[in-house]
């Protein structure tokens, strides 16, 4: 599905990836786990080219999109749900999700679609006419992840989905992705609860200042002495 080879992303005279290389299969759900600042958030937009790659290379189901903009990787199916929500704080919840969908000409399948994710996010619906920016914190992560899924996405990108979210609401945000991941949607997300990503992932990389130091199947690393005791906790 996706092919990431030696991509290197620069900030200014820091490099910030320094050539890291992954590949996602189709139907897997692949996360990146690392400390603040290591580069996860940068490889999900240097991918989705919403910032510049000095070089490397990024192919979605063979083809290559490295140079592409960014609307033209939407319609090609690979779609983000940004860290931070990013919903439009003055539209209704349903103008939120139409926005999503704004690359599509299907309106029956924007019809269905935008039913398919009030019966993964019933309360999206109660609040149908509510403005995003009104929403809870949970909500708002409900609607942004939401949204990605109206783009109708072969590919879906996921930053830190529960970044600042209770608990309870963790474990509800957990169990979307492995529904959406059921549903057919392959998944690559970066996630600062190692313990949580490693536990829903097939496979997972541990990034450290911009490099892969290790990567391999999400059970094996959960055994991984090094990785218990940097990112699990002991």
């Amino acid at each position: 599905m996706l092919v990431v080879k030696d991509l290197v992303v620069h900030y200014g005279s820091i490099m910030a990836l320094k050539g890291i290389s992954f590949d996602v299969e189709k139907g897997e759900i692949i996360c990146l786990i690392g400390a603040n600042g290591a580069g996860k958030t940068t490889t999900l937009h240097s991918v989705s080219a919403i910032i510049k790659k000095t070089s490397g290379q990024v192919l979605l189901e063979g083809k290559d999109i490295t140079q592409a903009k960014p609307y033209r990787i939407v319609e090609a199916g690979l779609v983000q749900a940004p860290e931070g929500r990013r919903v439009f704080a003055n539209l209704s919840v349903k103008e939120n999700l139409e926005m999503g969908a704004y690359t599509r000409r299907d309106k029956a399948g924007v019809r269905e679609d935008m039913e398919m994710v009030f019966a993964i996010f019933p309360r999206l619906k109660e609040r149908i006419h509510q403005a995003g920016g009104t929403l809870s914190g949970g909500e708002q992560q409900m609607l942004a992840m939401g949204r990605a899924l109206m783009a109708s996405p072969k590919l879906l990108l996921l930053d830190e989905p529960s970044m600042g979210l209770a608990p309870m609401l963790v474990d509800e945000i957990f169990a979307v992705i492995r529904r959406i991941s059921r549903n057919g949607t392959t998944i690559l997300l970066v996630e600062q609860n190692a313990y949580k990503a490693l536990g829903i992932a097939d496979r997972g990389c541990i990034l450290e200042t911009g490099t892969i130091k290790k990567s391999g199947r999400a059970a094996d690393l959960m055994k991984d002495a090094a990785v218990i005791e940097a990112y699990l906790g002991g």
